[in-house]
């Protein structure tokens, strides 16, 4: 008889703070584009099922704008949407929404921080991102660049040899401890992801293979395009 093979214990405690607090105003539309309606849910209960299917009993911390804080409540009564998640209010830029969100992390294993309006993302993703960072302490992961690249330059532009370039997705996964000292650091408007202030400590981030499905909401393309790969 074959061996039974187990599935390979979690080594640390798992968390996920779940970033939603922007206004979507590139996408447009009378609410902001987590809440906007996809396949008949707001994108934000698909992203937050995703995590849930990974680990039904991992934390949720999910960072909202404080100003949507009743549409949410009211969406998820409505939806009877009752996967338990902690709401936390945001902050001004997405480095204060994270550093908010941390302060919810109980413990000190690993963290991941997943943009709210990247709903397809996989369970195997989610898995390779938090095994990757439980190792190395820290992971994200990438996809290779399609489009031809050109930066622009003082004669003009040149193009950019795409080969060498990587686009970066989430979730973006660390060990919490780790995360916290990067969160020390002051804040710098020239913030872009967890994973370049983590490296401000001389932290080597580990690069795993992203999957192209996971993008991210932000136009009305994008959101047909999700409609289209959740039928």
């Amino acid at each position: 008889m074959a061996p039974l093979l187990l599935a390979p214990a979690l080594t640390m405690e798992r968390s996920t703070i779940i970033v939603a607090g922007g206004s979507g105003k590139r996408l447009g539309g009378p609410v902001p584009k987590q809440f906007q309606t996809v396949k008949g849910r707001p994108l934000l209960m698909w992203t937050i099922e995703a995590f849930h299917r990974y680990d039904p009993a991992m934390p949720l911390i999910v960072v909202l704008s404080k100003e949507h804080f009743d549409i949410w409540r009211a969406l998820c009564m409505g939806h009877r949407f009752f996967i338990k998640h902690e709401v936390v209010a945001g902050g001004e830029q997405r480095w204060h929404s994270v550093k908010a969100g941390l302060e919810k992390v109980k413990d000190d294993g690993l963290v991941a921080v997943h943009d709210g309006v990247r709903p397809l993302v996989s369970t195997d993703l989610i898995a390779r991102c938090f095994d990757a960072a439980d190792r190395q302490a820290a992971a994200i992961p990438v996809v290779p660049v399609v489009p031809s690249i050109r930066e622009t330059t003082a004669e003009g532009s040149r193009a950019l040899d795409r080969s060498k370039l990587l686009a970066v997705q989430t979730p973006q996964c660390f060990h919490a401890d780790l995360l916290r000292k990067a969160f020390e650091q002051p804040y710098d408007s020239t913030f872009t992801d967890e994973a370049t202030l983590v490296e401000r400590l001389g932290v080597k981030v580990a690069l795993v293979e992203g999957e192209e499905n996971n993008i991210k909401v932000t136009t009305a393309v994008d959101m047909r395009v999700v409609e289209a790969m959740l039928g």
